[in-house]
């Protein structure tokens, strides 16, 4: 096993920690604001940006789990059906292509991030949406690293270290 798949598996463990501290916090607040808003008549202003920004970290922070775990969504209809060379050339195009969305999604919400970087959200001034924004160019960068893994050492989600969830 080579010293970037080793920093891969922290990587991966690291992002599954926090998209899942993220979903947890979101299924935290969302109830506290219900109780707030219909039990208590007093709505409160933080839950829901919270819960939107945990959405957002949970989201694009734990997409490259699911990437390198291979239960991402999948059409294989037509690419199960192949031969083994044509199956890994088009595997090798997809990598590719996912390699330049990455790229794409990387330099356009950083720009965003960028742009936004000074405007508060009304309702939690304490953070920008900018700083809201940040897990989208993470995320692709995140997703960046497993694919070029993924191009180096060959597919991961069989490992035993990717399938500590029991996604498989």
């Amino acid at each position: 096993m080579s010293a970037y798949t080793r920093l891969m598996d922290g990587l991966y463990l690291l992002c599954m920690l926090v998209a899942a501290v993220a979903l947890l916090i979101m299924v935290t607040v969302i109830p506290m604001g219900i109780f707030a808003r219909y039990v208590m008549n007093g709505a409160l202003s933080w839950p829901e940006p919270v819960a939107i920004i945990c959405m957002i970290i949970f989201t694009f922070i734990g997409a490259p789990v699911g990437l390198r775990a291979g239960t991402h969504i999948c059409v294989s209809m037509v690419t199960d059906r192949l031969p083994q060379v044509p199956q890994r050339v088009l595997l090798r195009i997809c990598d590719l292509l996912m390699i330049i969305t990455c790229l794409v999604i990387f330099q356009a919400s950083y720009s965003l991030c960028e742009a936004m970087w000074v405007q508060t959200l009304a309702s939690l001034p304490a953070v920008t949406y900018g700083e809201m924004y940040l897990p989208i160019p993470i995320g692709a960068l995140f997703t960046l690293l497993f694919v070029i893994e993924r191009l180096l050492s060959g597919d991961q989600s069989q490992r035993p270290i990717v399938t500590l969830g029991g996604t498989h």
